[in-house]
C-alpha cells in the first residue's frame, strides 16, 4: 500500500512539473513576443501607418455602388425569372460583352454579378389564400418553420423578389434597369398568356359593370314597388327585404371584385413587373469600406510571416552546419 502511495505521489509530482514547465514555456513565449515587438516597434509602426494610409486611400477611391430592383413575376413565371438571371450570370462569367451590348447594357466591364432572392413574407404568401395557409400549417407540423419559409419550394412562391447587382461607378436606369427588365420580359410563351389574361380581365370588368347596372335597376324597381305598396298596404314582406339584402350584398361583392380586377390589370401588364428600383447606393458589404482595417492586418501578417521564415531558415542552416 505504501509503495502505491509513493508511486502516486511521484506521478502527481511529474504531472505538476510538466504543467509548470508548460506554463513557464508559455510565459517565455509571451515575453519573447513582447521583446520582439519592442525591437521592431519602428518597423511595426511604419507598417501600420502605411497600411492605414493605403487602406484609407482604397476606401476613398472605391466607386462600387449597389443597386436593387424589387419585381413580381406574373403568370407563374417564377422559375422562368430565376433561369433568366442565371443565364445573365453565365454570360457575365463568359465575359460575353456582345450579348450584353445587344440587350442594351452600357459599360459591361463595370457590371458585377446579378443575384436574385425572394423577399420572405409569410403573411403575403397566405393572404386571402386558405390553401397556402393549410400548406404552411401542414409543413410546420413536420419540420422547422424557418427552414420551410426559406426553402426553395416555398420561397419561389412569394409574390416579391429582390434583384441585386453592383457596378464600378454610378449607373442610370436606362443603362442597366431598363435593358434588364426588357430582357426578363422577352418571352413569346408568357406574352401570349399575358394578352389572353388581360383580355379575360377586361371582359370580366365589362360584364360586372353590366350586372351592377342591372342590380341598380332592380333596386330602383323594388324601391318604387315598396313606395306604392306603403300607400295601399301597411304590411312589410320579409321575403322581399331578404331579396333586397342579397342583391345589395351581391353588388358590394361585385364592386370589390371590380377594384381587384383594376389593380390586377395594373400589376399584370408585364410578365416581370417592376415594383421599385433603388440605384447608386454606396456598397458597404464584404470588404467595401473596410480596407483601412484589412490592409494593416495583412501587412502585419506578411511581416511576421517573413520574420518567422527568416528565423526558421537560420535555425535550420545552423543545425546543418
Amino acid at each position: 500500500m505504501s509503495t502505491n502511495s509513493q508511486d502516486q505521489e511521484i506521478d502527481l509530482g511529474q504531472v505538476f512539473q510538466k504543467i509548470n514547465g508548460l506554463f513557464q514555456s508559455l510565459v517565455d513565449k509571451i515575453f519573447d513576443g513582447i521583446l520582439f515587438i519592442k525591437r521592431n516597434s519602428i518597423y511595426i509602426g511604419l507598417i501600420l501607418i502605411i497600411g492605414l494610409g493605403l487602406g484609407y486611400y482604397m476606401d476613398k477611391t472605391n466607386k462600387t455602388y449597389a443597386h436593387e430592383i424589387i419585381v413580381t413575376p406574373n403568370y407563374g413565371s417564377v422559375d422562368y425569372l430565376y433561369s433568366k438571371i442565371a443565364l445573365l450570370n453565365a454570360k457575365k462569367i463568359e465575359n460575353d460583352t456582345l450579348f450584353f451590348k445587344e440587350l442594351g447594357f452600357k459599360n459591361i466591364k463595370k457590371l458585377g454579378s446579378i443575384k436574385i432572392e425572394p423577399i420572405i413574407d409569410i403573411y403575403k404568401f397566405i393572404d386571402g389564400n386558405p390553401e397556402n395557409f393549410e400548406l404552411i400549417k401542414l409543413m410546420a407540423e413536420e419540420g422547422d418553420i424557418t427552414k420551410i419559409m426559406e426553402g426553395d419550394i416555398t420561397s419561389k412562391n412569394y409574390p416579391y423578389h429582390l434583384i441585386t447587382f453592383s457596378t464600378n461607378g454610378n449607373t442610370e436606369k436606362k443603362n442597366t434597369v431598363e435593358p434588364l427588365l426588357k430582357f426578363l420580359n422577352d418571352s413569346e410563351y408568357f406574352s401570349v398568356i399575358k394578352e389572353q389574361y388581360l383580355e379575360n380581365q377586361k371582359i370580366k370588368l365589362t360584364a360586372n359593370d353590366s350586372i351592377i347596372k342591372q342590380i341598380d335597376k332592380l333596386v330602383e324597381g323594388f324601391s318604387k314597388s315598396a313606395s306604392s305598396a306603403s300607400r295601399t298596404d301597411k304590411m312589410v314582406y320579409i321575403s322581399d327585404n331578404n331579396q333586397i339584402n342579397e342583391i345589395i350584398t351581391t353588388k358590394n361583392n361585385l364592386i370589390k371584385d371590380q377594384g381587384d380586377i383594376k389593380i390586377s390589370l395594373l400589376n399584370s401588364n408585364q410578365i416581370i413587373k417592376e415594383v421599385s428600383a433603388t440605384l447608386n447606393v454606396k456598397a458597404t458589404k464584404g470588404l467595401n469600406g473596410k480596407m483601412k482595417f484589412v490592409v494593416p492586418v495583412v501587412f502585419l501578417f506578411l511581416f511576421f510571416a517573413f520574420i518567422f521564415l527568416k528565423n526558421f531558415y537560420q535555425n535550420q542552416s545552423a543545425k546543418r552546419n
